[in-house]
């Protein structure tokens, strides 16, 4: 099996040849990009396990480029910002991001998130891959061997790598109140300072998918411990 081949968007070039280099010596390929359609040629024509996007990307900037790539394939996505503040790490999750580093960082930090959310999709503990390959809620059906998720009108729902793995946690433990620190743990999210909310705002785009069209997302929110989904699950 290939290593996995990461995307490095990456506005300054002379970092890029470091990431690069680092991620290639740490047991991944790595693939510059430097421009928008670097990276969207790269996603069309080459099977990319993960995309490092800096924010400053000019062009369309980077905040619009991980909306658009979220919007054409569930690749996981780590954004790197510049003296960010927590409305702009929030913004990044909000449109789709897995992860959210600010500069400067260490390289070896980078190379050890990639490992993560690339663990994160393919964890059978964060896909739910049980005996059971289907999970039925509220009309829903979720298909773990084909990762697609189906609305109770039969529409296809895409989710990002990580929205799927926060659903088939919930999954796994329907109807228990999870604490967030738990519920970070179980869906591979990365143990962060108190005032990083990506547990909240990966909640949120989760709720906010599974509520589409007037539908009461099963997600409720404990105050002060955590989450529950409050569905009941039938699991074949």
């Amino acid at each position: 099996m290939n290593p996995p081949l990461i995307l490095v968007a990456e506005t300054q070039q002379d970092l890029r040849r470091e990431i690069r280099e680092y991620l290639e010596q740490s047991g991944f390929r790595a693939l510059p990009a430097a421009s928008a359609a670097d990276i969207f040629s790269a996603l069309t024509t080459t099977p990319v396990g993960a995309v490092v996007l800096d924010a400053a990307l000019r062009g369309p900037d980077g905040l619009d480029l991980c909306r658009d790539i979220r919007e054409r394939s569930d690749v996981p996505v780590i954004l790197v910002g510049s003296n960010s503040s927590e409305v702009d790490r929030v913004v990044g999750l909000e449109l789709g991001a897995d992860d959210y580093m600010d500069k400067p960082y260490a390289i070896r930090e980078l190379a050890a998130r990639l490992r993560a959310v690339l663990r994160r999709g393919r964890s059978e503990r964060a896909l739910g891959l049980r005996r059971q390959t289907e999970a039925i809620f509220d009309g829903w059906i979720v298909d773990f061997a084909r990762r697609e998720v189906t609305d109770p009108c039969g529409r296809l729902v895409e989710l990002t790598a990580a929205e799927f793995a926060l659903l088939a946690v919930f999954l796994d433990h329907a109807q228990t109140v999870i604490a967030r620190a738990r519920l970070m743990e179980l869906a591979g999210v990365r143990d962060a300072p108190s005032s990083d909310r990506s547990i909240d705002v990966l909640v949120s785009r989760l709720r906010r998918k599974l509520g589409a069209g007037g539908r009461s997302a099963p997600i409720v929110t404990v105050r002060g411990v955590g989450y529950m989904f409050s569905a009941v699950v039938d699991r074949r």
